[in-house]
């Protein structure tokens, strides 16, 4: 690993189905659907000039957090289609 590379997460998760893995691809995409909803609302609301300075910095710093979730769960979701077998 070189110094510019960040470390890497490895997760072992048992699926002992093609079921599993659907019900588990299943799982990442409606959790990285609902952070991308939430970054769209807080957003909105934030391009809309919703509340006072402290407000808007605080749907600013949770905007942040929840386009890194969505971000983090794209990355499991394209890990999880690079180990999916050839049908």
């Amino acid at each position: 690993m070189s110094r510019d590379e960040p470390p890497a997460l490895r997760l072992t998760i048992p699926v002992a189905s093609a079921e599993e893995r659907a019900a588990l691809e299943q799982a990442l995409l409606r959790a990285r659907a609902s952070e991308l909803s939430e970054v769209r609302r807080r957003d909105t609301r934030l391009g809309a000039g919703y509340g006072d300075d402290t407000t808007r910095e605080r749907m600013s710093d949770e905007s942040a957090r929840a386009r890194l979730r969505w971000t983090m769960l794209d990355r499991v979701l394209a890990a999880l289609k690079a180990s999916t077998p050839e049908r």
